[in-house]
């Protein structure tokens, strides 16, 4: 039987209208960016990152689930809905993840570990990225500076694990830092400027996270984007591989 996971989907692209985003201009300093990719363009974050990135004048494809059925978890779906696409993107950042699958949230304790949910959590939050960055080196250029991000948590950072529970939702972002940082050393090889990164967005108010929000302070997406777009531009090629905070910290792996 299918499993159901709470992702985004689609294709469209975005351009820029001058109206009607509520989201940061770019700084003065920021760098050029004319074109970017969005992994999840429908989700709370992605919607969020299209829109502050059409403010700027970029030109932005967006794919999804929900419109045109991109399926990050199957091979075959990302490379059909990739394949297709014309690049170079100065940009492609994956946005999708989940919580929860089948509503199965985060186990509080040992005893609620299933190897079913170990196998759902790493395929959306692990395999879905990477079979993305699989695509990254023939969709980013070879010439310039270039960006490939995807969502992390800090839950995934065994370094600043605490408090414990929310085993396999840690363990598939762990995952996921570790393809990334890999990722990013063979990608830097022949994209010599190409900066590979995972993300903290700090909690964000979204239909995913409104169940856990708890005394946690979150901010709505279009900060979350903002932040992390601050972030981006702060980068240098030199930053490749390693996993940073919404305020531009890193986080320890």
């Amino acid at each position: 039987m299918r499993t159901t996971i709470r992702l985004v989907a689609g294709f469209e692209k975005w351009h820029f209208s001058g109206r009607g985003v509520e989201a940061a201009a770019a700084p003065a300093n920021s760098p050029d960016m004319e074109k970017a990719l969005i992994i999840g363009s429908s989700g709370a974050i992605g919607t969020a990152m299209s829109e502050a990135l059409v403010t700027r004048g970029v030109a932005v494809t967006g794919l999804s689930r929900r419109d045109h059925g991109l399926d990050v978890t199957d091979e075959a779906s990302v490379d059909h809905h990739l394949g297709g696409l014309d690049g170079p993107f100065d940009m492609i950042f994956v946005a999708t993840g989940a919580l929860e699958v089948d509503g199965q949230g985060p186990e509080k304790s040992l005893r609620d570990v299933t190897a079913r949910n170990l196998q759902d959590q790493f395929l959306v939050n692990c395999v879905g990225p990477a079979l993305v960055l699989r695509h990254a080196p023939r969709l980013l250029p070879r010439d310039r500076r270039c960006v490939f991000a995807a969502l992390s948590a800090r839950v995934g950072s065994i370094g600043d694990n605490g408090f414990g529970g929310w085993y396999a939702y840690r363990t598939a972002k762990a995952a996921l830092n570790q393809m990334l940082h890999t990722g990013a050393i063979e990608l830097s090889r022949r994209h010599s400027e190409s900066i590979c990164v995972a993300l903290h967005p700090g909690t964000v108010v979204s239909p995913l996270t409104e169940k856990y929000l708890g005394n946690h302070p979150a901010v709505p997406p279009e900060e979350a984007a903002t932040n992390l777009l601050h972030v981006i531009d702060g980068l240098m090629p030199e930053d490749t591989g390693r996993f940073f905070d919404w305020q531009g910290e890193r986080v320890p792996w």
